[in-house]
């Protein structure tokens, strides 16, 4: 009789383990997954007009943000303002120098930014100065 109940808890502790590995597996995989679609960019461009705003800020993650008053407007409006987050010091302190200048920014936007990478999903990675 002990016999048999030894071997009952041995295939149970067996199929608990599988059941737990599959279970992390399937955690991982499904965390890979989910890191790569909030990351997805999908469009990339470029927006001219005068750099009016960029700022550190953040309550927990300090994030650069900026606004951009977009070209062929002539009045200040929130249709033609664009909100955009910055993720590279660089470019950050690049930006500043350019604070009320026209410039051009390269963007990408994502499917969901991270907290950690922004209020908005345009991620701006360059910025040149127009003449």
């Amino acid at each position: 009789m002990s016999v048999q109940l030894d071997q009952v808890k041995q295939k149970a502790g067996r199929i608990a383990r599988r059941t737990l590995w599959i279970l992390l597996a399937i955690g991982l995989l499904t965390g890979i997954g989910y890191f790569f679609y909030r990351t997805y960019t999908i469009s990339e461009g470029t927006r001219t007009g005068m750099l009016f705003k960029i700022s550190k800020k953040g309550a927990i993650f300090k994030t650069y943000e900026g606004q951009l008053h977009l070209g062929g407007s002539t009045i200040l409006t929130t249709q033609s303002t664009w909100d955009f987050s910055v993720k590279d010091a660089a470019v950050y302190q690049t930006m500043q120098q350019y604070e009320g200048k026209n410039v051009k920014l390269h963007y990408r936007e994502l499917v969901d930014a991270f907290p950690w990478q922004g209020d908005t999903d345009y991620i701006v990675y360059q910025v040149e100065a127009l003449e």
